[in-house]
């Protein structure tokens, strides 16, 4: 990965506009080498031969179909059917929950934990299907998208407070003291049903993603500084502990992100105001101002605002990213838009490796020393999105010209 002194030599632009065509291409010559109809992709590079989990698996998935779809290139989206198929056909149970892992060859994993399934995961399935589908409706019927969303809202779903549940276990023995509840599994829960909303134009997704923003802002949101939780107790109420005073600057802007997003696909705006004070709370405190890593955010807060954590993780960049573009879109804010350039060019130049293989890492430490060089599979999830919302934006094209410079039109969303 990049030296202190090389960070800033790359243009992050274009290795954004780069990334669908040509750095996919070559993960996935590594990643999914070609085979049989389904198939899973490795979780992390080098391949470990490790479980194939349904977050990674799901994840990858979208993003294939998610990049096939914006940029015509067939070759991801039959890549995306590959990794569906493996979900479907070894992940999922017939009631339509997926469970946590299976090996790599698709047989089961006897273990509590690996038949565990998690909300968190569950998300990302839908998310994969819904989106598979509408980049090639033979490879996903809709009932199969509807017996994914009938899992959730009949098993993973708390009623009485119209939140969801950690997983079906909880789910099955109700919450325990001691118990943790986590924002995660609601933000990607909404953020999969937006995708439906916008995919389907169905008016039912728009009434599912009300109950999931109603959930965040009642449960997850501080009233003393606007922030976002992590986690709450196991009756939904703030709790006085580590986890409960842990706040993510990387997930203030993804909640960000989502409620402008729901906002442009039903017209409610009432959730905007719930934006600010997150991405002032993240403003404050989460950005790095100096030294090896700045212009990183900090992976994690108190709720006073003070550094819990002074690492740094690929996947914030992405989200404060994806914020940053939709405001530059929207509002054709200049200030905004060179928050994106420069973000990308972090992302680029310090997390990815400059002798064009596809190869990352995962977080630094506040020196800028590698401390989790694993390349997961998982996050490239991440960086796709950040790359089509950049594009989205007119701040790169969504696939280099074969010359390497940026003229031509962004592919929007």
């Amino acid at each position: 990965m990049a030296s202190e002194a090389e960070v800033g030599r790359v243009d992050g632009c274009e290795c954004a506009a780069r990334f669908a065509d040509r750095f996919l291409p070559a993960w996935l010559e590594v990643a999914l080498p070609p085979g049989t109809d389904s198939a899973p992709v490795v979780e992390e590079l080098p391949d470990k031969g490790d479980p194939a989990t349904t977050l990674a698996q799901a994840r990858t998935a979208f993003m294939l179909a998610h990049l096939g779809t914006l940029t015509g290139n067939a070759r991801l989206t039959v890549a995306a059917r590959r990794v569906a198929g493996f979900v479907t056909r070894y992940l999922q149970d017939e009631d339509g929950g997926c469970r946590y892992a299976v090996n790599p060859d698709g047989s089961w994993i006897g273990t509590d934990e690996a038949t565990l399934r998690r909300t968190y995961d569950q998300t990302f399935v839908l998310l994969a299907l819904v989106t598979l589908r509408h980049a090639d409706p033979t490879a996903v019927s809709q009932e199969q998208v509807n017996q994914c969303w009938s899992f959730v809202e009949t098993v993973l779903t708390d009623r009485a407070n119209a939140a969801l549940w950690e997983d079906d276990a909880m789910a099955a023995r109700g919450p325990q003291p001691g118990d943790l509840r986590a924002q995660n599994p609601h933000m990607h829960m909404l953020e999969a049903v937006l995708q439906c909303l916008e995919l389907t134009g169905d008016a039912v997704w728009a009434d599912r993603a009300r109950v999931l923003v109603a959930a965040g802002a009642r449960f997850f949101v501080d009233p003393a500084t606007g922030a976002v939780r992590e986690f709450v107790g196991h009756d939904l109420s703030p709790i006085d502990t580590p986890p409960g005073d842990r706040r993510e600057p990387g997930h203030q802007y993804e909640w960000a992100w989502l409620l402008l997003r729901y906002s442009e696909l039903t017209g409610d705006s009432s959730p905007r105001s719930l934006v600010g004070p997150m991405t002032d709370f993240a403003a404050t405190h989460g950005w790095v101002e100096q030294g090896p890593m700045a212009g990183a955010l900090h992976d994690a807060l108190r709720a006073d605002g003070r550094v819990l954590e002074a690492s740094h993780l690929l996947w914030p960049l992405t989200e404060a990213g994806k914020y940053f573009a939709a405001i530059a879109r929207t509002t054709g804010d200049e200030g905004a838009a060179q928050k994106v350039r420069d973000i990308a060019d972090l992302i680029f130049g310090r997390f990815f490796a400059r002798d064009g293989k596809p190869a990352w890492v995962n977080q630094f430490d506040s020196n800028g020393n590698v401390i989790w060089d694993a390349g997961l599979s998982r996050l490239l999830y991440h960086v796709a999105i950040f790359v089509s919302e950049g594009a989205a934006a007119g701040l790169w094209p969504l696939t280099a010209p074969d010359d390497g410079s940026r003229e031509g039109g962004a592919h929007t969303q």
